[in-house]
């Protein structure tokens, strides 16, 4: 019986009030995200989270005051515990967040002490971006160099097509579709996590990877005639985002007269660009808008199928001599895309200053 550590890795959040700013400060500090040197990012980002910390803090007061983000990724990891360990291997779990507690160094101390004979690395972002799971594979790396860890490690870089994912998500969009009385025909906005432009130019293989997810939900969904739009939420800043925005879709149905089913095609559990952004901001400008009815689809979760889907991805991985992508595949991006992690060469610096 192999000992298998799983090392999975999520943005994280402030759990506190207090916490709002030096969680905004690790965000902005990341090279990944602005890429200036050292000092000029380390003095932008200290500028940027003290100016937007009232208003995160605002955001997070309607969420008790903190990110439930941390204890929904646990009770992902219970869930994922409880497939793996099927008598077959000893699994172990463990959460490395980004940007706030538990980070990379803190779980990197824990796998070193449960002394695995591999460490399996994944992501809880269906899709690849040098912003979030590059970034956090980069930290790992560092972190468990630093702690010891001398077992193997493989990765599984992206699952935009993963059947368990597409299967559940497909299934709560059915279910938002039959619940839904209006006369007109719904549109449905999968939207995600956006990103400046100038990050995709340079090779970031996240918005194709959008796209394959939602033209696997899509296909899942057989017969029924979807009339659908990928569009993109959460833009910030002077710089030019991908397109088109969730907010401007939302405007257009309004326009229209279109009610709108809402699927969040890039995010696997409930935070606040989910409770807070598409729940209340985004609603509130529907009804502004004149949508006449607006549903959000709820994120994959625990879903049963989710979950035993990436259960099916990690012992993949560790059956396996490489890094892999979804259905235990090699690289799936097309060669354009050179922040594949699966790229013949390393990818240019991808920051993109505030």
């Amino acid at each position: 019986m192999s000992r298998i550590a799983v090392v999975v890795f999520n943005l994280g959040g402030p759990d506190r009030p207090e916490a709002v700013e030096p969680f905004l400060f690790n965000l902005f500090n990341d090279p990944a995200i602005i890429g200036l040197p050292g000092p000029l990012r380390w003095l932008l980002a200290k500028v940027i989270s003290r100016r937007r910390a009232p208003v995160a803090q605002e955001i997070y007061r309607e969420l008790g005051g903190g990110s439930p983000l941390l204890p929904n990724t646990q009770a992902q990891v219970d869930a994922l515990q409880a497939q793996l360990n099927d008598g077959t291997d000893d699994y172990g779990v463990f959460i490395a967040m980004r940007y706030w507690h538990p980070r990379a160094a803190k779980a990197a101390r824990e796998v070193a002490a449960f002394a695995p004979d591999q460490v399996l690395l994944v992501p809880l972002y269906p899709q690849f971006s040098t912003t979030t799971s590059g970034s956090s594979l980069k930290e790992w790396h560092k972190e468990a160099k630093a702690a010891g860890i001398s077992a193997p490690s493989r990765s599984l870089c992206c699952y935009p097509e993963e059947p368990g994912f597409v299967a559940a998500t497909a299934a709560k969009l059915r279910e938002a579709l039959r619940g839904l009385e209006h006369e007109t025909a719904p549109r449905v906005l999968f939207s995600a996590h956006g990103l400046p432009k100038k990050i995709v130019e340079k090779g970031d293989p996240y918005q194709w990877q959008v796209e394959q997810s939602v033209a696997a939900v899509v296909k899942a969904m057989g017969e029924v005639n979807l009339d659908w739009v990928v569009c993109y939420q959460s833009r910030v800043g002077p710089l030019e985002w991908i397109g088109p925005s969730t907010d401007a879709e939302i405007e257009r149905a309004g326009r229209e007269g279109r009610p709108l089913i809402v699927v969040p095609i890039a995010f696997i559990s409930e935070h606040s660009e989910t409770l807070v952004e598409l729940d209340i901001e985004y609603r509130k400008l529907a009804e502004d808008s004149g949508v006449p009815a607006y549903v959000r689809v709820t994120t994959v979760s625990c879903d049963e199928a989710f979950i035993g889907g990436l259960a099916k991805q990690i012992r993949a991985i560790a059956a396996s001599d490489r890094t892999i992508c979804s259905q235990d595949r090699g690289r799936i991006c097309p060669a354009r895309w050179s922040g594949c992690p699966q790229a013949p060469h390393e990818a240019p610096d991808q920051g993109a200053a505030d």
